[in-house]
């Protein structure tokens, strides 16, 4: 069973920000899942690790409980860094999120309360965990490049995604 990791942008590093009408959008979702059906099809990929961040966290979480209808066997883990995670998003973010948590195969919450470390420790639990990484990203710093980094240090297979050109390249 391989296990694969998604990281990427929150929306307001997306170029569409939170428009999820924009056929920028729509064209990074199709992406997305061109990529994770390959992880399935070609890759024999069975497992998801999400870290439920808004953006592209959530988008390829939502893609593959959609891609379970076909796929029975591949499962969705949940990865929150607290269990406070959505507690300052707005209702709609809140109640996507909860949605897609009641989904999940299983839902694993690294600690109760947010800290300042506490997104590193879940991106850096679910590099140990996982055989590859799907990425959207622009080649910014944060915490995506910092899970990158991490991920290459392991030497994990690595798909980006270019949120803007949608050029995908390997590392």
């Amino acid at each position: 069973m391989a296990v694969c990791m998604f990281t990427g942008h929150r929306p307001k590093r997306l170029p569409f920000g939170y428009n999820e009408r924009d056929s920028r959008c729509k064209k990074l979702k199709k992406a997305l899942k061109k990529l994770i059906l390959n992880k399935i099809q070609e890759e024999n990929t069975t497992a998801f690790l999400s870290g439920m961040a808004l953006g592209t966290d959530m988008f390829a979480a939502e893609i593959v409980l959609g891609l379970k209808r076909k796929f029975r066997d591949i499962t969705l883990t949940a990865v929150l860094p607290c269990r406070t995670q959505a507690a300052k998003w707005n209702k709609e973010a809140t109640a996507r999120y909860e949605l897609i948590l009641a989904k999940c195969d299983k839902v694993i919450i690294l600690q109760d309360e947010y800290t300042p470390s506490c997104m590193n420790m879940r991106n850096l639990y679910m590099v140990e965990h996982s055989d590859c990484v799907i990425a959207v990203w622009s080649g910014t710093e944060g915490g995506t490049a910092n899970t990158i980094r991490c991920a290459t240090e392991r030497h994990l297979p690595i798909t980006v995604l270019d949120p803007t050109t949608l050029r995908i390249s390997c590392r």
